[in-house]
């Protein structure tokens, strides 16, 4: 059975740090690329970042640009999103999701399972 489960996220004051991470089983994870996405309260659900099949390919939105990294770990079935210098504005439920292939893919359509979400708030 697929499944992609999120973890880390939680409170954290503006200007501080956190890694969310999405633990992958019932596939073949180094295959796919793999992307984070967010939707905050009252609005609609965006990309945040993807990572190809083996890590060499990277996107982020220019909202996230220089202080979010998304990594994974092939070996761990694990992939991971380190944000940094987080804003209010970054308040949302973060979501991992896999890509309906290899490469790395920006558009929700491209994408065919998904975790249940994992919530960060940024907050003082």
């Amino acid at each position: 059975q697929l499944q992609l489960v999120e973890s880390g996220g939680g409170l954290v004051q503006p200007g501080g740090s956190l890694r969310v991470s999405c633990a992958a089983s019932g596939f073949t994870f180094s295959s796919y690329a793999m992307g984070w996405f967010r939707q905050a309260p009252g609005k609609e659900r965006e990309i945040v970042a993807a990572i190809s099949w083996r890590g060499g390919i990277t996107y982020y939105a220019d909202s996230v640009k220089g202080r979010f990294t998304n990594s994974r770990d092939n070996d761990k079935n694990t992939v991971y999103l380190h944000m940094h210098t987080l804003n209010p504005a970054d308040t949302a439920v973060y979501y991992c999701a896999r890509a309906d292939s290899s490469s790395v893919r920006r558009t929700m359509e491209e994408y065919d399972y998904w975790g249940p979400g994992t919530p960060v708030t940024v907050s003082s």
